[in-house]
């Protein structure tokens, strides 16, 4: 069972990763009653973070609107639990969170220790199958060391890379590395559940000046709203971690595609177990999709009878 701490902790992330929770799954999640995750709102509250409560049939919780002013993700030291998210909060609140932050901290003398920050959130937002790689990825940024890895892209394709590792990112429940990359001679961004393989060099770097340059399919990418029947929910787990929503007898998945030919076959694969809620254009460009495979079959079709 979690401690308090643990707790307040995982109830915090819990809220960035989704857009409302019930205090039921809460409950269920800690292995504690509903009341007390109502107090440990109500503590999360008085703390500084606006936590937003409704009632009725999708009732719940979630973080009030514009929270997150100027943060679109954030750092394994900005995220040092619920004390570095007030610290965030710093430059658009000003010093009015300075006594919320005091107070945080006493919470847990663990709170004032940035190594003891470290392993608490680490320990808490990590799925168990990437905790060693980013443990891993952790050691290697604190320490300059450079990294070899295989990774596959959003949409198939594996490589082999050779990185300076200058940060964990943290978004919406998924794990990111930031890196220069020898291969692009420029930074990029790795999303961690697809690195199949990592090795932590002997060698060392010393930090370069990097722009924020791109790569071309970074640059657009297609956001998908999805609707996923429960009969394919183990499959949809696995391909979307951090991304799945429960809704009565459906799973939600908001995720981005960063290649259309990529969003097109895997909503393709999923057949009517899937419904596209949005947008538009992706649900046109799946149809054209569709027909097209039948136009290809048809033609087939009519090349063998002559």
């Amino acid at each position: 069972m979690a401690t308090r701490l643990d707790r307040l902790l995982g109830i915090t992330l819990e809220l960035m990763a989704k857009k409302r929770v019930t205090a039921t799954a809460l409950a269920d999640k800690f292995e504690v009653s509903v009341r007390t995750v109502y107090r440990d709102v109500e503590l999360i509250n008085q703390a500084g973070i606006p936590v937003a409560s409704f009632t009725g049939a999708d009732g719940g919780f979630e973080l009030m609107n514009g929270f997150f002013l100027t943060r679109q993700y954030f750092s394994v030291d900005d995220l040092s639990v619920i004390y570095s998210l007030l610290k965030a909060m710093e430059e658009t609140m000003g010093g009015a969170v300075t006594p919320a932050m005091r107070k945080l901290a006493s919470l847990h003398p663990g709170l004032a220790d940035e190594g003891g920050q470290k392993a608490v959130l680490l320990g808490i937002s990590v799925p168990e199958q990437e905790r060693h790689i980013v443990e891993e990825l952790f050691r290697a940024i604190r320490q300059s060391r450079v990294v070899q890895m295989a990774y596959t892209s959003a949409s198939g394709s594996a490589t082999e890379r050779s990185l300076e590792p200058l940060n964990l990112l943290w978004e919406k429940g998924v794990w990111y590395l930031e890196a220069y990359c020898r291969r692009r001679g420029a930074k990029r961004y790795f999303r961690v559940s697809r690195i199949d393989r990592l090795q932590v060099l002997d060698e060392t770097f010393a930090p370069r000046p990097i722009t924020d340059e791109l790569e071309p399919e970074d640059l657009q990418g297609i956001f998908a709203h999805l609707r996923f029947d429960l009969s394919v929910r183990i499959r949809v787990l696995e391909q979307f971690p951090g991304e799945c929503t429960y809704q009565g007898n459906c799973i939600e998945v908001r995720t981005v595609f960063y290649k259309k030919e990529y969003a097109l076959s895997v909503i393709v694969s999923y057949g009517t177990n899937v419904d596209i809620v949005s947008p538009d254009e992706l649900q046109d460009d799946v149809i054209t999709y569709i027909e097209a495979i039948r136009r290809h079959y048809a033609k087939k079709r009519e090349g063998d009878a002559t």
